[in-house]
C-alpha cells in the first residue's frame, strides 16, 4: 500500500465531500431551472459533473495506491433558496471549504512525507484556485445584475460557453 491508513481515511472522507458537492450543485442547478434560468442551470449541472469527476479521481487514486475505498454517508443537499445570490454564495462558500479540505490533505501528506500523494494533490490545489475565482466572479455578476436583471448574467454565460468550447478557452 502506497498510502497510510490515515491518508486513506482522509481521502475517503474527501470522496464523500466531492460527491456531496456534486449533489448540492444538482440541487442548485434544479433551482435555477425552475426559476427559468437555463444558462445558470447548465453551468451548475456541469459543475455537478465536475465534482463527481473529482470524487472519481480520488477513488482511482486510492485504488491505484493499494488503499481501500470506503465512501462515507453523504448529507442531503440544501434544496430551497430565497434568491440566485444565496445559491451562488452557498457555492462560493463550498469552494472555500473544499480549498481548506484539500490544503488539509496536502498538510497530512507533507507530515507523512508522502510525496506521491503530494504530487497527486497538486492538481486539486490548482483546480481550487480556478473554482474559487470562477465562483467569486459569478457571485459579483449576480450581485451587480440584481434580481431584476439576471438575464444579463444568462446572456454572459451563453457567450462564455461558446468561448469555453473553443480550443483557446477549453477547460482542463
Amino acid at each position: 500500500m502506497l498510502i497510510s491508513k490515515k491518508m486513506n481515511a482522509a481521502i475517503n472522507q474527501q470522496v464523500g465531500n466531492e460527491f456531496g458537492a456534486s449533489l448540492q450543485y444538482v440541487a442548485i442547478a434544479s433551482y435555477f431551472e425552475t426559476e427559468g434560468l437555463p444558462m445558470l442551470a447548465g453551468r451548475f449541472f456541469q459543475q455537478a459533473d465536475e465534482e463527481r469527476m473529482h470524487a472519481m479521481k480520488f477513488v482511482r487514486y486510492i485504488l491505484d495506491a493499494g488503499g481501500q475505498v470506503e465512501i462515507p454517508a453523504i448529507s442531503a443537499p440544501k434544496a430551497g433558496f430565497k434568491s440566485v445570490e444565496e445559491a451562488v454564495q452557498l457555492s462560493l462558500n463550498w469552494e472555500h471549504t473544499v480549498t481548506r479540505q484539500v490544503n488539509d490533505l496536502v498538510a497530512l501528506a507533507i507530515k507523512e512525507s508522502d510525496y506521491i500523494t503530494q504530487n497527486f494533490l497538486s492538481w486539486f490545489t490548482t483546480e481550487q484556485l480556478e473554482e474559487v475565482s470562477s465562483m467569486e466572479t459569478l457571485l459579483r455578476m449576480v450581485q451587480r445584475a440584481g434580481p431584476n436583471n439576471l438575464l444579463f448574467v444568462e446572456n454572459y454565460l451563453s457567450q462564455g460557453q461558446a468561448k469555453e468550447a473553443s480550443p483557446g478557452g477549453a477547460k482542463t
